[in-house]
């Protein structure tokens, strides 16, 4: 399922309110301020911190 990038392109993280990034091919949205990962399921992003996965060091 493709992911609309309008509504990509007005996601804010919800921690810090900084752009996304939007990484495709492991379909997350990015957060490099926050060092968080938001998952995109079904072509829905999820834009909850329970779900985000914590960046590591090298993906920072």
């Amino acid at each position: 399922m493709a992911t609309d990038s309008t509504l990509l392109a007005l996601l804010v993280c919800p921690v810090t309110r900084t752009r996304l990034i939007y990484d495709e091919k492991a379909q997350e949205l990015i957060s490099d301020v926050a060092g968080l990962a938001y998952p995109i399921r079904n072509g829905i992003p999820i834009m909850l911190v329970t779900e985000a996965r914590t960046l590591s060091e090298s993906e920072k």
